[in-house]
């Protein structure tokens, strides 16, 4: 498992449908580019870890990070990320800008495969229920 994550708040998304479809838009070859000012001090650490997006004050899903570049033009970096969003167990988090390091033991399990039935759970009834601390 890969030693390190890092969170984001998904800016103007008031869903996760509407996270995927924002991300849906900048896939470019297979790849969803996030650009950010500064390249992660720990950022071969990274590689192959998640972003996971906070909507609502709530972690509610992650994409693999596949790499980083540095975009032509001016000093950004790139975060190259696998385009699929896979949905977590939903985690309160406080908001903040840019991006912040998560250690694999904060990370939210992922739903897919869970146990409990939670992946089946309409989103809207989903996101209540974790509002509502009950899942």
């Amino acid at each position: 498992m890969p030693g390190l994550h890092i969170s984001k708040v998904a800016v103007g998304c008031a869903s996760l449908q509407a996270l995927q479809a924002r991300q849906d838009g900048r896939r470019q070859n297979g790849v969803v580019p996030l650009v950010t000012r500064f390249r992660p001090t720990r950022a071969d650490e990274l590689i192959g870890g998640s972003i996971y997006w906070i909507i609502k004050h709530r972690i509610v899903a992650r994409q693999t990070i596949i790499g980083f570049a540095d975009n032509e033009g001016d000093r950004r970096t790139i975060i190259r990320l696998n385009p699929e969003l896979i949905a977590v167990r939903p985690v309160t988090k406080r908001a903040h800008q840019g991006w912040r390091y998560l250690a694999p033991a904060d990370a939210p399990a992922d739903l897919d495969g869970d146990d409990h039935g939670l992946a089946a759970l309409p989103p809207q009834l989903a996101s209540r229920l974790a509002g509502l601390a009950l899942i």
